[in-house]
């Protein structure tokens, strides 16, 4: 039995080394990670460009592409046997409602679920007590591995920055919404031209119960199933009668 990790945040981040402490002990773990900070890059591939890996002394994998070349990389290069599960994180910040779309994390976790393997996505809404993170993310690896859940989906899973003790439980969940992103900031280099930086993420639109935005700022683990599958399948019989108007 083997585990593939990779994250978003680089092959250096302590969330990842943190993942890997807390896996380590339950199989065989492989850990194939960008060698630089991807957060964002969703499910981005490098296609212009070869990708090169380096073996780090601590047994790790960089390589220099997305989290999903990794990913995609390890499966189809770099492990000799097909891992049983790929676990992406331990993210660096929340991934919760619309955020997932952006979120390279959640795109490792994916490119493991197209290539027919359980993912699990796992991110600390914050910066601080990723050992939190770590003991829940190992429960759950636990579980999966024991009771493998059915496929195309991928568990998102988040968790609040709190001590252990603190943690109330588990909570299943949905998405959340935010508003539209902030606006873009303009200003200029040192030799006068234009530069842009992205805006933060919008502010919280829909945080009720149920929601993952809704677990976490009550001191609960949430953990939303993501469809691979983005057909709208309710709307198919719509866009047909619209067509046929």
């Amino acid at each position: 039995m083997s585990i593939l990790i990779s994250n978003d945040d680089g092959v250096y981040a302590p969330g990842l080394s943190a993942l890997y402490q807390a896996l380590k002990d339950l199989s065989e773990v492989k850990v194939v990670a960008p060698d630089r900070n991807h957060s964002g890059a969703s499910n981005a591939l490098t296609l212009e460009n070869p990708l090169r890996i380096q073996y780090l002394e601590n047994g790790f994998i960089s390589v220099s592409g997305t989290p999903t070349d990794c990913v995609h990389l390890a499966l189809n290069e770099v492990c000799l046997s097909a891992p049983e599960l790929v676990v992406s994180g331990i993210n660096d910040g929340a991934n919760m409602g619309d955020d997932t779309l952006y979120s390279g994390t959640v795109a490792a976790a994916m490119e493991g679920r197209f290539l027919g393997l359980p993912a699990i996505a796992i991110s600390l809404a914050g910066k601080t007590h990723f050992e939190s993170a770590a003991f829940y993310a190992k429960q759950l690896v636990e579980k999966l591995l024991a009771q493998p859940l059915s496929a195309n989906q991928v568990l998102n899973v988040n968790v609040p920055d709190l001590p252990l003790e603190e943690i109330k439980g588990i909570k299943v969940t949905r998405l959340g919404k935010r508003h539209k992103a902030e606006m873009i900031e303009k200003s200029y280099d040192p030799r006068g031209r234009e530069i842009f930086w992205v805006g933060p993420p919008g502010a919280i639109a829909e945080a009720g119960d149920g929601t993952d935005f809704h677990a976490i700022e009550n001191g609960y683990v949430s953990i939303t199933p993501l469809k691979i599958d983005l057909t709208a399948s309710e709307q198919l019989s719509n866009l047909a009668r619209w067509l046929d108007k």
